[in-house]
């Protein structure tokens, strides 16, 4: 894998989540890119249970257990602002087992699903974020594979992503400024997710708290 970037683009004003990404895949493809099938990447959030807190007032620990069909034997495990462990699919059935330290918090399952696109050395996936039956936002992946070092790739990226996202284009990436010169992994773009469906869990807590008002 190369190095890639992560993230969100707003809803087009006027339009709903799918017509957006409907105009965003017709603009890859009038730059010239080709279909190369879907992607998937989901997310979980476990928390710490509460009697492992004790009663010194401690502030549970959130743990999101994710998957990426970028890498169908991997599971991930990371930690906010912490450590992230990848491990194979038999985690998940681990996580059954620890119930007694994490517990899956209740409606927290996030994804995004969509469509993957190859343009020359680029790979890109616009998705439909979703939690439950409703679209909630749009990830942007792109991927440029011949490099390995964020650093020495970001200005060529950032390029492409002005192409077809305009205004909307990203900043570069947090985790980018703490790798410096170190290799990419898929560990990085996982982080990028979990950030990306943490930001869109927070902007629906927002609209939810607002409706009362309206």
């Amino acid at each position: 894998m190369g190095v890639t970037c992560v993230s969100q683009m707003p809803v087009a004003e006027g339009k709903s989540v799918q017509q957006t990404v409907e105009l965003l895949t017709r603009k890859l493809e009038m730059l010239g890119a080709e279909k190369q099938g879907t992607f998937c990447v989901d997310c979980e959030t476990y928390h710490t249970a509460a009697s492992t807190l004790g009663s010194q007032g401690q502030a549970g620990k959130l743990m999101y257990v994710m998957h990426n069909s970028e890498y169908p034997l991997s599971c991930f495990a990371l930690f906010e602002n912490g450590p992230c462990l990848v491990a194979d699919t038999n985690f998940d059935v681990l996580m059954v087992k620890l119930k007694g330290f994490f517990q899956s918090a209740k409606a927290s399952k996030i994804e995004t699903r969509g469509t993957r696109y190859q343009y020359c050395d680029f790979l890109v996936k616009v998705g439909t974020v979703t939690m439950g039956p409703s679209a909630r936002g749009i990830s942007v992946e792109v991927e440029y594979g011949p490099c390995v070092v964020a650093s020495d790739c970001w200005s060529l990226l950032l390029e492409f992503l002005q192409s077809f996202l305009g205004s909307h284009t990203p900043g570069a990436p947090a985790v980018f400024g703490n790798r410096h010169d170190a290799v990419y992994s898929p560990a990085d773009t996982m982080v990028q997710y979990m950030e990306l469906f943490n930001k869109i869990r927070k902007q629906q807590q927002v609209i939810e708290t607002r409706k009362p008002n309206q």
